[in-house]
């Protein structure tokens, strides 16, 4: 059974300022969901899953569905904010979803392998494809999920401070906590955090979390109970929100299993800012110049 990709396309673009799921960024209009897209399949995963708004679909599948539909199956999902909400009223002040952890939630029914997540504006390397694919056919069941972890030093932006999930790692490679550091940025050849956490300084090659997770469908049920009690405790707090990490924590500190860090030398890029964009163009360009991509992904 061929593993799926579950690309979160549902949160709003806040900091970018528009729609940046479906902006085009390739020599031939290619989003970055086109270059994941495309990963995916050459590495073998078999089907791709959208977690979107429902508003959102005739534009996702006029800019992006139509192209794939007829080279990997796809399905999509709509996060509605009163999806799992088991009866209880979401007050009408909530104008955004409930998080990550609740867009992944939100498939359970519909993806029956085992499935890799990933953020639909990030650009994560053929590399990180390849080892999730190899994971998810090979190690992954109910007590063993993993995260590709990422080099702090290539995930960060010339335009601006990041936020990022630093990944504490045990002995083992196993994934021992999430922490998410505030207002991260490269100072001369050093990273510095501006946050109430300490270390202040840290090292270049710490491993962070880009939201590439990967799951069996067991995740399901536990995501399940752990959202049953988050609402119960945040129904009325308009901008509470229920992410993967949060999720992870709990699975690894109730003992319920262990989550493997598997590395990648892949370099992450993303749109934070609007600044970003001519970087991400210019990344692309080189990525096809090298041969990686083809100028147009889809042409037959």
């Amino acid at each position: 059974m061929k593993p799926t990709l579950v690309i979160l396309a549902a949160g709003m673009a806040s900091r970018y300022g528009s729609m940046k799921q479906v902006e085009g960024f390739g020599p031939s209009g290619e989003t970055i969901m086109d270059y994941s897209i495309y990963d995916a399949i050459r590495a073998g995963f078999g089907k791709v899953v959208f977690i979107i708004r429902k508003e959102f679909l005739e534009n996702f599948r006029d800019s992006l569905g139509k192209k794939i539909e007829q080279r990997i199956e796809v399905e999509y999902i709509y996060q509605e904010m009163n999806s799992f909400a088991n009866g209880l009223i979401v007050p009408a002040e909530r104008t955004k979803p409930w998080g990550t952890a609740h867009a992944v939630l939100c498939a359970k029914g519909t993806v029956k392998e085992p499935f890799a997540v990933i953020n639909a504006d990030d650009f994560y390397g053929r590399d990180g494809y390849e080892k999730a694919f190899n994971f998810l056919v090979k190690d992954c069941n109910e007590k063993v999920y993993s995260i590709i972890g990422y080099e702090l030093l290539k995930t960060l932006s010339k335009h601006g401070t990041v936020n990022r999930g630093v990944c504490e790692v045990d002995k083992s490679g196993n994934l021992k906590s999430v922490v998410e550091r505030l207002n991260v940025s490269l100072q001369g050849d050093k990273i510095f955090c501006s946050d109430e956490h300490f270390p202040r300084q840290l090292p270049l090659d710490t491993y962070v979390s880009m939201n590439f997770w990967c799951f069996s469908t067991s995740v399901f049920d536990y995501i399940e109970k752990l959202f049953k009690d988050f609402l119960q405790q945040n129904i009325n707090k308009p901008k509470a929100e229920f992410f993967i990490p949060i999720v992870a924590d709990r699975f690894i500190k109730e003992k319920a299993g262990i989550i493997k860090v598997i590395h990648t030398s892949a370099k992450w890029f993303g749109v934070t800012y609007k600044d970003d964009a001519p970087f991400v163009q210019e990344s692309l360009m080189k990525l096809i110049e090298e041969g990686e991509y083809p100028e147009n992904l889809w042409l037959k």
